[in-house]
């Protein structure tokens, strides 16, 4: 058996795994690289492999770094099937749809500036149409439960704690007589987070694949960060400005609606504070989890067990159309603008950024991971001045980072979900990580005598 990597590997995006065993050739996600320009163009680079040779992709969660490309494997001559958790599979219609959009946008948009210097037409990676035509073949399939890929390959989904419907997968390969054993950790959730519940721990394996993006880092307390959310709110009504947060539409926007409606449930000084979730996108993707409470904690179905609802409360008012947000522009003071993408590269946050972040009075809260080369990491990072859609804008917003709010276990997390297996890994890969951040946490395990530990580079293949 063999596994090549892909993507995903000393970088936080473009995840896929090909394995190869035998008659079997399975892919374990299909992500679409992010960040910089000379990291996107790797998206237009024809597949490592054969797509008509595929059996089936295995799909760890529904966020585009890990199925962002699955639109172009169908299109490129796939036919089997996608298999992924229930909630995934629905979630993943309205990610890849979305994802469509943007492509063909800045396909047209490329297309204009190119016309006007006599040179050809761009092309999207792919269309709605393509997306359309690879939902078809995406299956969604229970937690816990085997699922064979022919006579030698079998594989389940467990609980990854990460988003709703988060996956690792454990595999199982028979060959030669002998069963060997593969789990991808595709991104492992924190304990005690709100709404979705924690984390499966992992059974006997031979071989792990984890994730390392907070590989060298420990979080805050999520009571603690709450408290500083609350701070930063508070701060920002008095100065009369209003708050901006960049947030990923599936996961974290949620999170941030519940952590609200549980301040707002009390008689909070901030409760008249106006709230816009302004995505399209997680207005869905919360729709999505209405419908899906098999995968909430204990707390959550409390909640809903009383009758209430923990994705709504007074004074949140749901944006979809554009001229819906463009009123939002006018609003000065006041308001809690929740917009995605999460790191800033595209939707409807650049607009709300270019209207605020030249304020002073205003504020700016990252509450997830911004990768190298998005525009939210210039901004985290300290930029003075950023371009947004070809216009220079100064920075003196308050800038905020809660990593208390990460939906990705931390070092000493990673750790302990690691310790967790029945049986540890005989062999260890450090993947979707920043090169520095994996080769920390690789040190960091060697340290706590786990010696089998490798941090593989793009299109690198391992004999398991």
């Amino acid at each position: 058996m063999e596994i090549t990597c892909l993507g995903g590997v000393r970088t936080v995006t473009g995840s896929s795994y090909l394995i190869s065993a035998g008659e079997n050739n399975v892919l374990v996600d299909c992500g679409m690289f992010q960040g910089r320009s000379e990291t996107e163009v790797l998206n237009e680079e024809p597949f490592q492999f054969d797509p008509r040779k595929l059996d089936a992709v295995l799909i760890t969660h529904s966020h585009i770094d890990h199925i962002g490309l699955l639109p172009k494997l169908v299109k490129e001559g796939f036919r089997g099937t996608i298999f992924a958790t229930e909630a995934a599979a629905e979630l993943t219609g309205i990610m890849l749809l979305d994802s469509a959009h943007i492509q063909e946008r800045d396909a047209e948009l490329e297309t204009r500036k190119k016309l006007r210097k006599g040179k050809k037409a761009v092309s999207p990676l792919y269309t709605t149409e393509d997306a359309l035509k690879s939902l078809g073949f995406v299956r969604g399939i229970p937690y816990r439960q085997q699922h064979n890929i022919g006579k030698n390959f079998s594989f389940l989904f467990k609980d990854a704690g990460h988003i709703l419907g988060s996956a690792f997968i454990e595999i199982e390969v028979r060959e030669k007589g002998e069963i060997k054993r593969i789990t991808f950790s595709g991104d492992v959730g924190r304990r005690n987070t709100p709404i979705i519940k924690d984390p499966e721990q992992g059974d006997s394996s031979d071989v792990l694949f984890i994730e390392s993006t907070y590989g060298n880092r420990l979080h805050k307390n999520l009571n603690e960060t709450i408290a500083e959310f609350e701070d930063i709110l508070l701060r920002c009504n008095q100065e009369c400005g209003n708050i901006i947060i960049p947030s990923f539409a599936v996961g974290r926007t949620q999170e941030i609606i519940y952590i609200l409606s549980s301040m707002w449930s009390n008689d909070h000084p901030l409760k008249n504070m106006r709230t816009f979730i302004d995505s399209p996108m997680a207005v869905k993707a919360t729709d999505v989890f209405k419908k899906h409470s098999e995968c909430f904690d204990k707390e959550a179905m409390d909640i809903l067990r009383n009758g209430n609802s923990f994705l709504n409360f007074q004074g949140l008012t749901l944006v979809e159309t554009p001229e819906e947000s463009m009123e939002i522009n006018k609003i000065k003071s006041g308001a809690i603008i929740i917009s995605a993408s999460g790191m800033c590269n595209a939707g409807r946050i650049r607009h709300h950024l270019k209207h605020n972040l030249w304020n002073k009075k205003c504020h700016i809260i990252f509450v997830g991971f911004q990768a190298a080369g998005t525009l939210g990491r210039a901004i985290v990072d300290g930029a003075k001045k950023v371009k947004i859609m070809g216009e220079d804008i100064v920075v003196k917003a308050k800038v905020h980072t809660l990593g208390g709010f990460s939906a990705h276990a931390d070092r000493d997390e990673l750790y302990s979900w690691l310790k967790g297996f029945s049986r540890l890994p005989g062999k260890i890969f450090i993947v979707h990580g920043e090169e520095s951040l994996s080769l920390e946490f690789a040190a960091f395990l060697k340290e706590k005598s786990i010696t089998e530990v490798y941090v593989p580079r793009r299109l690198e293949s391992f004999e398991i």
